[in-house]
This record gives C-alpha cells, sequence and structure tokens, in this order.
C-alpha cells in the first residue's frame, strides 16, 4: 500500500486539462538553437497576416485533420530554414539538393498529405538553393561586366597558365568560370600528362618522339602531349622514363572548395566507369590557396559519386589499395585539372623486381640514368656496384627492344568500353619487334653474395637468358676493363654503406678508374655533393635528379689517360 499510494499521488496528468494545454501536449517539441531561430524567421516572413502575433503562439488546430496544421506549413518552413543554414555550411547537400531524404516527414499523416504539397515547392528550391550556392555574386558579376576588357583579357590567359600568376582570392571578381570537358567519342584526341622523375623530363620528351607521338612538351616533372585512346595504351606499354600516363578529362578555374565539387559533377564519368568499379582519387597541389588538400580530395570524390549515382542509381565503393578507377586532382592556384590515371600502379613497377639491395633504383630512374649517361645499345656496360642488378636489366630490355610493360597489367584494362581485341593487336606488335639475341656486352659486380643472386632472379624473372649479363661477385677496387672503351653507369655506396672508411675508398677508386680504365665513360649518381672532391674528378657534367625523397646528383666524368697523373 505504501507503493500505491506515492502514484496516485502523482497521477495528476489525469485532470481535466486547462484551456489550450490539448493542442500544446500534442504538439512538436520545441527545439531552441540556431536552427530554431532559423526556423522561426522563416515562419515570420512567409506568413505575413501572423506578424502582430506572438511567435511562441501555438497555431489553431486544422478543421479537416483534428489535430495541428502542421502538414500544410511546416514544409514550407523547412525549405527556407535549409536554404538559410546550407547556404553558409559547406556540405554536398549545397550543390546536391535531394528533398526525398533531407525532407522527412515528422508523422504519418504529414507524409500522406504533406508530400503532395512539398514536392512542387522543393523542386523549385533545388534549383533556387543550387545557383545560390555557385553564383549568387550579384556584387561580382556587375563588376566583372563593369570591366569587359579586363575581363576578356582574363579569359584568355587562364587556361594557358598552368602554374598560375595573380591572386587567387580575386579570381571570382575578375574571372568568367571557364570549364574544359573533354569529348570522350571515339577516335578523338585526348589531352595526356606523362609525370617523371624531376630530371627526366628531357629524356621523357625525346623518348616519347621517338615513340611517333607528335607536339610532346617538357614541363615540371613530366611531359604534355595528344594522341588517341590506342596511343594512350601504347604510351603505357613501351615508356621506360614515365611513371604514368594521366588523360586529363576536365579542367577549369576554381575559388572554392565547392568549385571542385561542381567541375567534378560536370565530368561524364560513365564513359569510364560505373558503380560496379571501386574508386581511388588522389590530390595534389602546388601553391594552391585552398586551406585543406584532404577535403578537396573529399570534394572531388563526392563529385564523382553524386554524378554516378545521378545517372545510374548507386554510387561507386572507395577502395586505396587496388582501386578499378584512379583519378588524380591536381591544384594550382587559379585551376583545379581531373586526370584518370590509365596506368594503375606506377609504370616504374616492371613486375620483374621482387629481390632488392640495400639502395635499390626505381626502374625508371635507372633507365634515365642510361638515357643521360649517353650510352647507347651495342655499346659495353659495366655497373662495379650492381646491387640486384636493376641498371644492367634496365639495358638488356633496351639492347632487346622489349617493352617495360609487356608483362604487367595496366589500369585501362578494368575500364568501360575496353577493347581487348586492339590491346591484344598493340601487345602483339610489340612482342613481334623483340630480338631474340642480346649482343650488348652486360657486366655486374658486387662484393654481396646475396645480392649477386638477387640480380640473377631478377634478370630470369624479366624473361633474360641466363647468360645474357655476366653477374659476378667482385670488388670494384679490382675490376679490369672488359674492353678498350665502354660505359660504367653506377649507383655507388654512400652515406651509411661506407661507414668510416668512405674518404679512404673514393681515392682508391679514383685511382683504379684512372689507371685501368682509360678511354670509358663514367655516370654515377650519389646524395653525396662532394663526391667530385673525394675522387679529385671533374666531371664534365652535373645533373640534379631525385632518388625518392634524396637529392642526388649524377656526374659524369671522362677517364682520359694524358689528363691524369698516377
Amino acid at each position: 500500500m505504501a507503493d500505491d499510494t506515492p502514484r496516485k499521488t502523482l497521477s495528476l496528468k489525469k485532470s481535466p486539462p486547462a484551456s489550450g494545454s490539448q493542442a500544446e501536449r500534442e504538439a512538436p517539441r520545441q527545439r531552441t538553437g540556431a536552427r530554431a531561430k532559423a526556423v522561426a524567421q522563416a515562419r515570420f516572413e512567409r506568413r505575413p497576416e501572423a506578424t502582430d502575433a506572438p511567435q511562441d503562439k501555438r497555431r489553431p488546430q486544422s478543421p479537416d485533420k483534428g489535430g495541428p496544421s502542421r502538414a500544410g506549413s511546416r514544409p514550407v518552413v523547412k525549405v527556407d530554414a535549409d536554404r538559410q543554414v546550407e547556404a553558409r555550411r559547406p556540405s554536398r547537400a549545397s550543390s546536391d539538393v535531394r528533398p526525398q531524404s533531407r525532407q522527412k516527414p515528422s508523422t504519418d499523416s504529414e507524409q500522406a498529405s504533406g508530400d503532395r504539397r512539398r514536392r512542387p515547392e522543393l523542386k523549385e528550391h533545388a534549383s533556387r538553393s543550387a545557383s545560390h550556392a555557385v553564383s549568387d555574386r550579384p556584387a561580382r558579376l556587375s563588376r566583372a561586366e563593369a570591366m569587359p576588357s579586363y575581363t576578356e583579357r582574363m579569359r584568355h590567359r587562364g587556361p594557358e597558365i598552368e602554374g598560375g600568376m595573380g591572386r587567387p582570392h580575386l579570381l571570382a571578381d575578375t574571372m568568367p568560370r571557364e570549364r574544359q570537358i573533354i569529348d570522350t567519342r571515339p577516335g578523338e584526341q585526348f589531352p595526356v600528362f606523362a609525370p617523371c622523375p624531376q630530371g627526366l623530363e628531357q629524356p621523357l620528351a625525346e623518348e616519347l618522339t621517338r615513340l611517333g607521338f607528335a607536339d610532346v612538351k617538357a614541363g615540371r616533372a613530366g611531359c604534355r602531349f595528344r594522341t588517341d585512346w590506342a596511343g594512350i595504351q601504347k604510351a603505357n606499354l613501351h615508356s621506360r622514363l614515365a611513371t604514368r600516363i594521366l588523360v586529363q578529362v576536365a579542367r577549369s578555374l576554381v575559388a572554392k572548395e565547392d568549385d571542385i565539387l561542381e567541375l567534378a559533377r560536370a565530368t561524364p564519368w560513365e564513359q569510364w566507369f560505373g558503380p560496379d568499379h571501386t574508386l581511388r582519387v588522389d590530390t595534389s597541389a602546388i601553391r594552391s590557396p585552398m586551406q585543406s588538400l584532404q577535403y578537396c580530395n573529399l570534394r572531388a570524390k563526392d563529385g564523382i559519386c553524386d554524378r554516378l549515382r545521378e545517372r545510374e542509381g548507386s554510387r561507386p565503393s572507395i577502395d586505396t589499395v587496388r582501386p578499378d578507377a584512379r583519378v588524380h586532382l591536381f591544384l594550382d592556384e587559379r585551376s583545379a585539372t581531373l586526370y584518370l590515371d590509365t596506368s594503375g600502379e606506377s609504370l616504374f613497377k616492371r613486375g620483374w623486381r621482387l629481390d632488392k639491395g640495400e639502395a635499390p633504383l626505381r626502374e625508371n630512374l635507372a633507365s634515365g640514368l642510361l638515357a643521360l649517361s649517353g650510352w647507347k645499345p651495342g655499346q659495353t656496360l659495366l655497373d662495379p656496384f650492381c646491387g640486384s642488378g636493376t641498371i644492367l636489366i634496365e639495358a638488356a630490355g633496351i639492347a632487346l627492344g622489349a617493352p617495360p610493360g609487356i608483362w604487367r597489367p595496366f589500369a585501362f584494362e578494368r575500364l568501360r568500353n575496353h577493347n581487348d581485341k586492339l590491346w591484344h593487336d598493340i601487345k602483339d606488335e610489340a612482342r613481334a619487334g623483340i630480338a631474340t639475341r642480346l649482343d650488348t656486352p652486360l657486366f655486374g659486380r658486387d662484393l654481396d653474395e646475396n645480392a649477386i643472386q638477387a640480380a640473377r632472379a631478377n634478370a630470369k624473372r624479366a624473361w633474360l637468358a641466363p647468360d645474357a649479363i655476366d653477374f659476378r661477385a667482385g670488388d670494384a677496387l679490382a675490376i679490369e676493363p672488359p674492353s678498350k672503351q665502354g660505359w660504367i653507369v653506377t649507383n655507388p655506396p654512400y652515406g651509411e654503406r661506407l661507414d668510416s672508411t668512405g674518404a679512404a675508398f673514393w681515392r682508391q677508386w679514383a685511382e683504379h678508374l684512372k689507371r685501368s680504365f682509360s678511354g670509358w665513360q663514367v655516370a654515377a649518381i650519389t646524395s653525396d655533393l662532394d663526391l667530385p672532391k673525394h675522387l679529385r674528378l671533374k666531371p664534365r657534367q652535373r645533373i640534379p635528379l631525385h632518388n625518392g625523397a634524396l637529392d642526388c646528383r649524377l656526374f659524369l666524368f671522362e677517364m682520359v689517360a694524358e689528363g691524369y697523373r698516377s
């Protein structure tokens, strides 16, 4: 009985309600905060007949529904409130308004009656808010119209500048929004960018020209050219110096992150991949005014996914390890460029180098050293510090005419509309050009017997004959020249690999070169910029290069007996 008495005492809610309390009890819960203020302000502005009434006063019950009249009025208020909130919040909803999913009714009766009234207003709001979020700049547009000559001048300057000049924050004031979307019809020519390690731009341009590509232009850390889709496949297959083959699919001037979203949504990605593919987006920038590259990357990814969801009903999944499609976003001071990666894994991954030494060179850098040194197929080549044999195996491939990508897959093989027959024809033509015999003398030496075993295993995976390269364990200070003239192209030990005997080793090696290798050309890459001083040799050329993150130099020496004293 003691427990029943308090319950009866607390059941005051059963008392007859006061006038108007039934409506208050059935009304939705009152909210506070910025959103509640926006809703209240919008309600006040859209109902002028209620301006004299207090804002917290409840509306009378609807005579035909027997409850609060929320079905006909709340959707209108919510649309305006969303417009006020989304205008100052960068999100996908600001450019891609989805009323059916965002504007959820709070009751079943509201869903039955309110959606029919709300849908036309929401469609109108979607177009109105999208234009408001992207280009609602009446003062700026009038300023551009007031200076037509300057605007016209900047219109012609904009697409030509790849790294930009001027002030990015004035972009919206002085420039029209220009956008370039690449046509994807069969037979069309595509603008292509082939990145490479810094320092190899000119050798890459010469290589692409030899492959038959026209209008090749060397730039910063890569080359640009135009070709058709078959040419893109050939570039992936044959280029030894490029890191990737990137097809430019869209470019536009950008002033804020949502401009990247707009550009990505306007690009016809459905021509290349769809929801059944996995996706990865990477972003890089040079002097970009954007505050967060991670957020720019997210905007680009959202734009791609929104485009495919709108066109095909669903979005692709994200895979950062082995994606089917990879998109690269590049930002500079004024513009954003979207590239489709047709290579997949980096092109320097030929597929044969599984065993690595202590300081391995990437395969495209090794080919770059051969190109910069002046070595040609048929000439004797020696690497006294061969390690896992990367330089010599690349030289063997060059001498045989074997395409570096003949044994590996590429990303374009997983894209839509891939012509498998055309691709097999391109590879068959490339195989027909491979020589059956290697006539170039190649020699590799290293003190480490394990490194020699790794080099032989790599050569076998590269489909080279066991006697194609003469790999032996040997001391660089005791090697005798295998011919009267030739080239030494090497990545000698430096730093911790030499310990404290570095200075003495360099003197001994230099004396051996002067005494035994007269008439030879020597090319050595190192991060030790004082190498010529240690060797007491004057280089005929020093070429800046990057071996990964290391700032290196390729020193070229000419060993002339008359120029040195023992």
